[in-house]
């Protein structure tokens, strides 16, 4: 059953590589933030649809939960302003490749100290390793976009 998951995240990994272009050109047609906020109210247009329909009605317990459960919503629209802004000024490759290598070091840092409730898994160097060529990889993509 966690091959679903698998593919679950890679499909969201295809969406995000393809939401970045999509609002990279928003953006530069109607200002980053502006392209953030539509990007953002299409997003909460789609979520009341499914909330009302397929919901469990479990809304009311929003105001149970600790209030750092409820910036997720903040980074979520930094991280779509952020793409919005970097896309028309660096590509797609180095944009999304860039956002990953910072998803991976925030990720390494949550498992190794088991942050906001994560099970802990300790750095080693396997992971470390990692993200060292990835950011070599990112070094030679950055190389390869750079004009001649």
């Amino acid at each position: 059953m966690k091959w679903l998951y698998i593919i679950l995240a890679l499909l969201g990994g295809i969406m995000t590589g393809i939401q970045a272009p999509i609002n990279g050109s928003l953006g530069k047609k109607i200002g980053s933030f502006e392209g953030a906020f539509t990007s953002f109210f299409v997003g909460t247009l789609f979520l009341t649809f499914l909330v009302l329909f397929f919901g469990k009605g479990q809304m009311t317990l929003l105001f149970q939960v600790p209030k750092w459960n409820l910036l997720g919503g903040l980074l979520g629209a930094l991280f779509v302003t952020f793409m919005i802004i970097s896309v028309p000024n660096i590509g797609v490759v180095l944009t999304i490749f860039a956002a990953i290598i910072g998803q991976m070091l925030i990720s390494i840092i949550i498992d190794h100290f088991g942050l906001f409730g994560v099970q802990k898994i300790p750095v080693n160097i396997n992971r470390l390793l990692g993200l060292v060529f990835m950011l070599a990889a990112l070094f030679f993509m950055y190389r390869g976009s750079v004009s001649s």
